[in-house]
């Protein structure tokens, strides 16, 4: 049909009135973080965690409060003791249209090893002893002892194509494959199209999704560790939705008609951790002589620092009110958290006597490292102001994240801040993690870089390991936890508040409890 002129400008107006629905269904999310790699077994971090989950399926998943739920696995039981049994989803494919099939399941946890990189994924995957293939719908997971919190590991265990996995699974050829593309086959709700590191990582729709194709043709999620730059990208209508609004941009947020900001409580707990080694690098006296031995090994020094750590300035100044005073180094929503353990104390008079007693009177200098593109930016300041008032003079050290992360595991910190979530639900996830003893051959302390070891948290965390009875695993847990808090080994300094920055009338978001910002959790406004 041919239009007259009157015709076409009516049709051309209507047209430019009403929304277009090409640019509806893209979603550009901003977060602060990204990924280090598009392999989902290299880092056990939560970014990268964050970024692969758009991909890239796991054989359970978390809810938004963490509760285990069905994903790529529908059932599982323990067997006995030491044999857990999982049914596996049938009529699923990956991007490249192949099957989903158990031999999927048994390579990707037989690969973890071969391929991680700096905080190890091998923390979900350390109880297994041997994966069984009973049909291709249906494996058995043999483990090295009782492993009652199997499935809480489970929810993160990715699953990667065995078949467009196979030639890029050491550590030499992983990044080629997955960073390029040609390895980054996954089942989950989006396919891979671009990404470099600190760059945009660009997504498009998976129609096959088992889960129902997604709403949004394509996500892309960009990096933008400045505060400032990534609310002014939402301001300018640039991005979607932000993550990790910062406190002081809450309020001009909410008062902007086309913005909205959503809160969530976090699992996200920021802390302070010891060096235990005899010879610590970065303890001087206020002379800037190296000290001979390592303060910290005092349980008095430890003290001090917990009493002269006031957590309502802390949480009132640093975290500019986003946030919780916490007892522990797990929030109320996991398992094993001990509610008779008390809130913190600010005794500066007392933190000062304690310091005398352990020998520094007048206190001592002490580095403070820690990932500036990862932590709240007043944090690191605060936490220094107030150890100056016992007379330790902190040399405040933020580097970028991938400075830090080696660096920490080199061991070249005498005392750092960092961020722990307890992703599993589980509080083994941590204590074993971060508390017990670094021992490669029970895979146990992972993450303990710093030389900790006491014996009893040794012993209550293999103990709750193995617990398969619930209510005496709870206990276990909980005199961990409780002994966390007495013998200091870390120290917690906040429960974190969380923060996304939306176009209200674009679309709405159901936030998650682990910050986690996933496309699978946007929805268009209808």
């Amino acid at each position: 049909m041919k239009l007259t002129p009157i015709l076409r400008a009516a049709f051309l107006a209507t047209a430019l009135a009403s929304p277009i629905p090409a640019l509806a269904a893209d979603l550009v999310i901003a977060t602060k973080t990204g990924p280090a790699s598009m392999d989902p077994h290299f880092t056990a971090t939560a970014a990268n965690a964050e970024a692969t989950k758009q991909i890239f399926d796991t054989l359970l998943k978390s809810g938004n409060d963490l509760q285990i739920e069905p994903s790529l696995a529908t059932e599982w039981k323990a067997l006995d003791d030491t044999t857990w049994e999982f049914t596996l989803r049938k009529g699923v494919k990956f991007h490249d249209g192949s099957d989903f099939t158990a031999e999927d399941v048994k390579f990707s946890i037989e690969r973890i090893p071969n391929v991680t990189g700096p905080n190890p994924t091998t923390i979900y995957v350390r109880r297994i002893a041997e994966v069984e293939i009973v049909d291709d719908y249906t494996i058995r997971v043999k483990t090295n002892g009782p492993a009652p919190t199997l499935p809480n590991d489970f929810v993160r265990l990715f699953i990667v194509s065995h078949q467009a996995a196979a030639d890029y699974s050491t550590q030499e050829t992983s990044a080629e494959g997955f960073n390029s593309g040609k390895a980054t086959i996954g089942t989950g709700p989006y396919k891979f199209v671009s990404w470099a590191p600190t760059q945009d990582l660009v997504l498009e729709k998976f129609d096959g999704y088992w889960d129902g194709a997604q709403p949004w043709d394509k996500v892309v999620r960009k990096e933008i560790p400045n505060d400032a730059a990534r609310v002014a990208q939402l301001r300018a209508g640039q991005v979607d939705i932000i993550s990790k609004v910062p406190a002081t941009d809450i309020d001009s947020i909410e008062s902007d008609k086309d913005l909205e900001v959503i809160k969530s409580p976090s699992v996200y707990i920021p802390y302070l951790e010891f060096d235990f080694r005899e010879d610590s690098p970065q303890v001087w006296d206020n002379a800037g002589k190296k000290l001979d031995k390592n303060p910290f090994l005092d349980p008095r020094v430890r003290e001090a620092f917990d009493l002269a750590l006031d957590r309502e300035t802390i949480v009132e100044f640093a975290l500019e009110g986003m946030g919780e005073v916490s007892t522990q180094l797990v929030s109320p929503n996991i398992f094993g958290y001990n509610k008779d353990i008390p809130a913190p104390v600010f005794d500066v008079e007392k933190a000062h006597a304690l310091m005398a007693e352990a020998g520094y009177p007048e206190g001592f200098k002490v580095t403070l490292a820690y990932a500036n593109d990862r932590m709240p930016t007043e944090l690191g300041p605060t936490v220094a102001q107030l150890l100056a008032a016992i007379d330790v003079t902190v040399n405040v050290q933020g580097v970028p994240a991938a400075v830090f992360n080696p660096a920490k595991t080199r061991g070249e910190y005498s005392l750092y801040m960092a961020s722990w979530g307890t992703l599993t639900g589980e509080s083994n996830y941590m204590l074993s993690s971060l508390m017990h003893t670094n021992d490669k051959e029970k895979s146990l302390g992972a993450f303990n870089v710093r030389g900790y070891s006491n014996p009893k948290m040794d012993e209550l965390i293999e103990a709750a390991a193995v617990e398969m009875d619930e209510a005496k695993r709870r206990d276990l847990l909980e005199q961990a936890n409780m002994l966390v808090a007495t013998d200091r080994p870390d120290l917690p300094l906040a429960v974190n508040l969380s923060a996304w920055g939306a176009k209200k009338d674009k679309l709405t978001y159901d936030p998650r409890s682990d910050e986690d910002t996933l496309a699978t959790d946007i929805h268009p406004k209808q």
